[in-house]
């Protein structure tokens, strides 16, 4: 403190400092005469803003009140004050805490769609009756609310007063938030919950429910439509007027009605719709119109239905019918009521819109399908390839003792080449479920496209240009080469297949980044950085109906004999095993494109084991010495692999089973140098018995073998040192290799 008085005492001495307090201390007093002089004007002028909308609603018939941004009241008009006399809050909240349960929340929530909008108003149901509340704003921080109280009447510019027919609003726990006149009069009394005006509950909608009314229960036929916050709209026809003859203008109610209905001949003639009917079907008009002209899929003939419901059987089941109609997919619950009209029996239609509950259901269904076809995909493979083997090994040793000049050459080629074939349509299926095993690495899409371009100029022939657009900055991806390159050449072959006359397909690529989460087409996809390439063509395009059904297995637009329906669901199991995502967008006449989001990798490519080059110049000095142990419970593959080894100079063991392969072993003084074992089999599996081998055998190498993905047991083989994975249906050559190679390992490097 001293030192602050010693320091100011030398600052004031100096005459330099003194003039610069004095300006100082100027400047501080102009400043504060201006802001008191702005502050006065303010404050005028907001008095007389005050005083200006004072005037205007002091004889307002609604009590109005003029508050801050905080809720205090700042002005209450005469209303207000004869109204609300007897309470000296100084908060509207306050105020209005015997109409409303909770006035703060009904504040707030207007307050903040006044600040939005400038006004806001909303009709509120209370114990006491329904209630009006607006507010305008009518400064920067001032709000003018209005409260007009209607009684027992709902707010006569409510739409559901002008419905002849009965109309209810339902709230939770089933309590009636309001009902308008037809109601009122139909029931004889403002209800409050529905169990006073229903003999049954729950109300099942679209159906015949007993009303108690005044005069007796009377049925009628109830519909329902959501309404706002959770509310119900229900909607009674009273049996009276259904039954009524259509003569008169008892009829026109129903084009007013929000619920889409139909008035049906016995014979299927449209005889009447009102306008949701219309908007729900896509129709301008139902005149001349049959029900099987508007809908399909109930399983027998329509016309059939409608007779049987019109004689009275068959109407207490709703059914589930797909709308014809080409722009979009629709489904509606069809309800059926059967009437009399001039002495001749007819229907009444009630359609609830049904889209999203069947996309749902269809969903759940495909997902079941798609799974049963992955895990008959799975099993058909294992077995196949087992096959597969042994027709492509035995061929493999035929060929050797055959020149090409030989009679029989020629035909073993063609069996070779055919069960390649079949070997190349287990490895769709088993790409569609997702079961095939990939050998992912990092990858330039620029170059795999490069490389890719003379086969893919081949396929799409002269009639059609290849485009290919690249992002001059793109980052690599992680994936399987070969299935990537499969993927591109089924997208390429289906848009040249939909170009006849020709025409251009334009692939591009791009760099996408997603910073929340994309829903599209039943999938999501997650927020990161992607790869994007688009395969878009000029051709005939894709219905909007079938499009959601070209990734499904066995499915084709194709003509017969064209396609096996199998590309596209190739390369959507492709694109999802390697972690990404696959869309179709299509307009008819105009062409189709499809999109490929594979995420990005930043991980340095992982370095080979034993580069090729190596691997192949010491299996040229090394000689193949080795003792190997044969696992494998399918006899023709067991002796095909086990010549093929011994011609490459190995000695081999042979077991069927785990449990013989681990007698075997029991002889202390055996070698062995390479297991080569089945992963699936009777009994003990492959990985069990080799862990059980390897506890006194540490230095023993493995070559798992099997027709399943490697990833149905990645985890184990990860637990086994020294072991690789080698897919059936596998070559003489590819096992001879894969053996020389796991004898060249050192064991104690792992």
């Amino acid at each position: 403190m001293a030192l602050f008085f010693a320091g100011a005492s030398f600052l004031l001495s100096n005459p330099m400092m003194q003039k610069g307090f004095a300006l100082i201390a100027v400047s501080l007093f102009s400043l504060c005469v201006v802001i008191a002089v702005i502050s006065a004007w303010n404050a005028r002028g907001r008095r007389g803003a005050y005083d200006t909308i004072a005037g205007f609603v002091e004889h307002d018939a609604a009590a109005s009140f003029v508050t801050d941004k905080d809720g205090a009241i700042m002005h209450r008009n005469a209303a207000a004050q004869a109204r609300f006399d007897a309470h000296d809050a100084p908060t509207l909240a306050g105020v209005l805490s015997d109409i409303f349960g909770n006035p703060g929340a009904v504040l707030f929530r207007l307050q903040t769609r006044a600040q939005a909008g400038g006004a806001a108003r909303e009709d509120v149901v209370t114990r006491k009756g329904h209630v009006r509340l607006g507010v305008h704003v009518v400064g920067d921080n001032s709000f003018l609310w209005r409260l007009e109280e209607m009684g027992e009447r709902a707010p006569a510019a409510r739409p559901a007063e002008s419905f002849s027919l009965p109309m209810l609003t339902v709230g939770r726990n089933d309590a009636i938030l309001f009902m308008n006149d037809a109601a009122r009069r139909l029931v004889g009394e403002r209800s409050k919950s529905l169990d006073r005006v229903f003999c049954e509950l729950p109300v099942r909608r679209g159906r015949i429910n007993d009303v108690a009314t005044a005069d007796g229960v009377v049925p009628c036929l109830v519909t329902e439509v959501e309404a706002s916050a959770g509310r119900r709209e229900l909607i009674l026809l009273p049996g009276a007027e259904i039954e009524q003859d259509t003569h008169g203008t008892g009829w026109s109610f129903i084009e007013e009605l929000p619920v889409p209905l139909l008035k049906i001949a016995h014979s299927g003639e449209v005889q009447l719709s009102n306008r949701q009917a219309r908007q729900l079907l896509g129709i301008q008009s139902s005149n001349g119109l049959l029900m099987s002209n508007l809908m399909e899929g109930l399983g027998r003939s329509i016309s059939e239905w409608l007779r049987e419901a019109a004689a009275g059987r068959g109407l207490q089941h709703s059914e589930f019918l797909r709308v014809i109609r080409e722009d979009k997919e629709v489904f509606v619950q069809v309800t059926l009521k059967r009437i009399t009209d001039g002495g001749e029996p007819a229907l009444i239609a009630v359609l609830n819109d049904a889209t999203e509950l069947k996309t749902l259901e269809a969903q759940f269904v495909q997902s079941q399908k798609m799974q049963a076809i992955g895990q008959l995909a799975g099993g058909v493979a294992h077995d196949f390839n087992n096959l597969l083997t042994a027709i492509s090994g035995h061929c493999d040793l035929l060929l050797l003792r055959h020149d090409q000049g030989d009679t029989d050459y020629a035909d073993l080629v063609q069996i070779n080449q055919n069960a390649n074939r079949a070997a190349a349509l287990v490895g769709q299926l088993l790409a569609f479920s997702r079961k095939q095993t990939l050998r992912p690495e990092t990858l330039d899409l620029r170059d795999t496209l490069s490389d890719l371009t003379h086969l893919l100029n081949r396929l799409v022939g002269e009639r059609v240009t290849l485009t290919l657009i690249h992002d001059p900055v793109l980052r690599s991806i992680r994936a399987d080469k070969r299935q990537l390159e499969q993927v591109l050449m089924n997208l390429v072959v289906n848009a040249r297949d939909a170009m006849p006359d020709g025409g251009e397909i334009r692939i591009e690529t791009s760099s996408k980044t997603f910073d929340t989460p994309m829903d599209r087409d039943r999938a999501v996809v997650p927020p990161g950085d992607y790869v994007s390439v688009t395969v878009v063509d000029q051709g005939i395009g894709i219905p909007a109906d079938k499009l959601q059904k070209v990734f499904e297995p066995f499915y084709t637009t194709k003509r017969t004999g064209e396609g096996t329906g199998l590309g596209l669901s190739t390369a959507y199991g492709i694109i999802k095993q390697t972690g990404g995502f696959i869309f179709a967008d299509s307009t008819p006449g105009e062409g189709t494109t499809f999109t490929l989001l594979l995420p990005v990798n930043d991980e340095a490519p992982m370095p080979q084991a034993v580069p090729k080059a190596e691997a192949a110049r010491a299996e040229e000095t090394e000689a193949a010495d080795g003792v190997v142990l044969l696992v494998e419970d399918e006899a023709p593959v067991r002796a095909f692999a086990s010549r093929a080894l011994k011609m490459r100079g190995f000695t081999v063991l042979e077991a069927d089973s785990a449990e013989e392969a681990l007698k075997v072993l029991e002889e202390a003084e055996l070698r062995v140098d390479v297991f080569v074992t089945d992963v699936v089999m009777p009994g003990m599996d492959g990985p069990t018995w080799v862990r059980e081998a390897l506890k006194e055998r540490p230095d023993v190498r493995v070559v798992f073998v099997s027709g399943y993905a490697e990833e149905s047991f990645g985890d184990h083989q990860k637990r086994i040192t020294n072991s690789v994975f080698l897919p059936k249906p596998f070559s003489l050559t590819e096992l001879t290799e894969t053996v020389q190679r796991q004898m060249m390992i050192d064991p104690r490097a792992a």
